[in-house]
């Protein structure tokens, strides 16, 4: 409860001050009453070498990294920020962080349209983060998990999992190329793509984010990503497996805000999992739910299982939930990536903290600049060439 305090009061802050905000104690209530009906499942179990590393010998990036996964320490860094010395200066090679903030820097460039909506770049870069992470599971053996092994091992390419993230893999390579002689790693890169990827999105979270993985080559066992057809129990349990709760499990779902599906339904390519692709807002978790679905949207079977059953469908509503769903949803969402983008990282106590090389958070609400376009969009009234604007984060221009 106080790291969601924290996260509420730290988006207030945002947006011109505490005392500037109208009703913050009612609204502190509200956030406190929602959150009070979560079920109680939490993922507080560590993972990596902080299972076995004493208190005395944890670094101080060690530290704060189990203290976000015991719930201690909040998940999102709003304000920190950083000017890079230039690339190729002996200052910026003095620094760990400093050739992620050039890598950040054009990530963020090549992630957001004309509209400021994020684009199938940044969408592609956070499943991609996932789906490198995702390939581990305590069920399946220390194997897997955020090692780059999906490009190293041609997993992206190679397995039907990964159908639609071609696009993203093959600038990843690009980025790869280009950077590796800097002395990073892939698997870094992936899950700094991710977290990029997120707060480029308006209203997306600013995950704090952490570099020093290490690559491994070695295929990822099979079996470990979830299909979009899949059962609530199975998809609970799967994720269970990685050390991920239910709660953070529909947390990290809520990424299909930003969505536009390209092959699970052939016949609706470019079709959003809400009305609003590219705004991380929590418009997803509504429309979900919905009785009558916006005719635009298509919505994955894994989704409405999860969100129709007894031990997950709370979290549909409570982070759908206006206005206090966004703060608590993103601080959550945070935290939950935080875990993922560390499972089957053995040298978590040696990795280094970058946040502040990340684009700024762009704050808790957005306005389409487009907004009768997309109102028309919503409605079902405009032609496919709007979902090819949407995919690139641009203004619908008809």
């Amino acid at each position: 409860m106080r790291s969601l305090l924290l996260a509420f009061t730290t988006a207030v802050m945002v947006v011109g001050g505490t005392n500037a905000y109208a009703g913050i104690k009612e609204t502190i209530a509200q956030i406190n009453s929602r959150a009070a009906t979560l079920p109680s499942d939490t993922d507080y179990e560590l993972i990596g070498d902080l299972e076995y590393l004493s208190e005395s010998s944890l670094t101080p990036t060690g530290s704060t990294i189990k203290q976000i996964l015991l719930g201690q320490r909040d998940a999102q860094d709003l304000f920190s920020t950083y000017t890079a010395p230039s690339i190729e200066s002996p200052a910026c090679a003095a620094e760990t962080c400093c050739i992620w903030k050039h890598i950040a820097d054009e990530f963020q460039a090549a992630m957001v349209g004309t509209a400021g909506r994020c684009n199938k770049l940044a969408r592609g870069a956070v499943r991609l983060g996932y789906h490198d992470a995702g390939g581990w599971s305590r069920k399946t053996g220390p194997d897997g998990g955020a090692d780059g092994s999906i490009l190293l091992a041609n997993e992206c390419e190679e397995r039907r999992d990964n159908s639609g993230l071609e696009v993203i893999c093959a600038q990843m390579r690009v980025w790869w190329a280009k950077y590796k002689g800097y002395g990073i790693s892939l698997a870094d890169l992936i899950q700094m793509g991710a977290t990029v990827g997120a707060v480029v999105c308006p209203q997306g979270p600013r995950v704090r984010s952490f570099v020093g993985r290490e690559d491994n080559p070695k295929p990822a066992p099979r079996g470990n990503l979830p299909s979009p057809f899949g059962s609530a129990d199975d998809l609970v349990q799967m994720f269970s497996d990685k050390t991920i709760s239910p709660r953070s499990l529909i947390a990290l779902l809520g990424a299909h805000t930003a969505s536009q599906q390209t092959k699970v339904y052939p016949n609706r390519t470019g079709a959003p999992q809400d009305t609003t692709p590219g705004v991380w807002d929590t418009l997803y978790y509504r429309q979900t739910t919905a009785r009558h679905p916006p005719a635009p949207i298509v919505r994955f079977v894994s989704d409405t299982n999860l969100a129709a059953h007894p031990r997950t469908k709370a979290y549909f509503g409570v982070y759908g939930h206006e206005p206090t769903g966004q703060t608590l949803w993103n601080e959550d969402y945070a935290r939950a990536y935080v875990r993922l983008s560390l499972l089957g990282v053995r040298n978590i106590n040696n990795l280094t903290e970058c946040t502040h090389v990340l684009p700024a958070y762009t704050g808790p609400s957005f306005t389409n600049p487009d907004e009768e376009m997309m109102a028309l969009y919503a409605d079902g009234e405009l032609h496919r060439s709007a979902e090819v604007e949407l995919e690139a984060g641009d203004l619908i221009s008809q």
